[in-house]
């Protein structure tokens, strides 16, 4: 993916540095953006391996409402247990596992009516279960400008330990039925992150767009401050010196289609997802700055 390598290269060069709150200091640009038209491949990084299963399974729990770490850790996924410790979570006052109102709480419970994870029974009421509304709306009024999810609250974002870096997101729906989605972010990571966010809101457009009947089009991510941390230079040049490959495609094969479009949705699995052609070069470590 040429265009992401484009963008870390736009940041190596005229990165300002910046101080932040890890201490590990970053070079940082602000007001950005990147796109892709979906209809070219999907944009999974082939320059460095990306474990799809992690990034579904890490939406997936987004979509459920959950807000602890344990059905991500059941699934072998990691990625959240940084900010899931004993410590982290005490400076709240909450157990271990559990992160607080991040963003399948901020998606599916808003107002935090319903605070249980294993609790199905969502309110909907004024856009509380913002993904049911998004569906709902789609439905009933396709030419809407609203058709948007935030995952910003300006009180409970001083109660988390990593409130969310990918704050809002956008649907447009096109004559020709297409489907676009336009990410906005906070804070994004580009060589840990955005890999991960890139290939996440595919996932979620590609989703979206199979339970409501729609084609995928484009794919569009806006930066607030964007950076690669200090430590992350090496790996950064490394990667910039891979060729990168072909486009994979990813499609969603048999699925549940009873009940409603948001069932249907919530009950898509990694079984039915179908990456194929996906090459990539071998992984990069990174340390993670928390």
């Amino acid at each position: 993916m040429k265009s992401y390598l484009e963008l870390l290269q736009d940041v190596m060069q005229n990165g300002e540095g910046h101080a932040d709150r890890t201490g590990v200091g970053t070079r940082s640009v602000f007001g950005r953006q990147w796109r892709h038209d979906m209809r070219e491949g999907f944009p999974l990084l082939t320059t460095k391996r990306i474990p799809l299963r992690w990034v579904f399974e890490e939406l997936r729990w987004f979509l459920s409402g959950s807000t602890d770490v344990k059905p991500l850790q059941e699934a072998g996924v990691d990625i959240w247990d940084e900010w899931a410790t004993p410590e982290q979570c005490a400076k709240f006052g909450r157990n271990a596992g559990d992160l607080g109102h991040v963003y399948g709480g901020l998606w599916r419970d808003f107002l935090g009516l319903t605070r249980s994870p294993n609790d199905a029974h969502f309110n909907a009421d004024v856009g509380n279960d913002q993904i049911d509304g998004l569906l709902k709306e789609i439905a009933a009024n396709p030419n809407s400008r609203r058709l948007i999810v935030t995952g910003w609250h300006p009180v409970e974002q001083r109660k988390v330990a990593l409130p969310p870096c990918h704050t809002l997101w956008q649907v447009k729906i096109h004559e020709d039925k297409g489907m676009s989605l336009h990410l906005y972010a906070r804070s994004i990571d580009i060589f840990l992150g955005l890999p991960f966010n890139i290939a996440s809101y595919a996932l979620l457009l590609t989703m979206l767009a199979e339970v409501t009947g729609h084609t995928t089009r484009d794919l569009i991510i806006s930066f607030g401050d964007l950076h690669l941390y200090n430590n992350h230079v090496g790996q950064a040049t490394e990667q910039l010196t891979r060729e990168p490959h072909q486009l994979p495609t990813v499609c969603l094969g048999a699925r549940p289609t009873e009940g409603s479009t948001l069932s249907q949705l919530l009950a898509i699995k990694w079984e039915h997802v179908r990456l194929a052609d996906y090459k990539s070069h071998p992984k990069i470590a990174a340390p993670v700055a928390v």
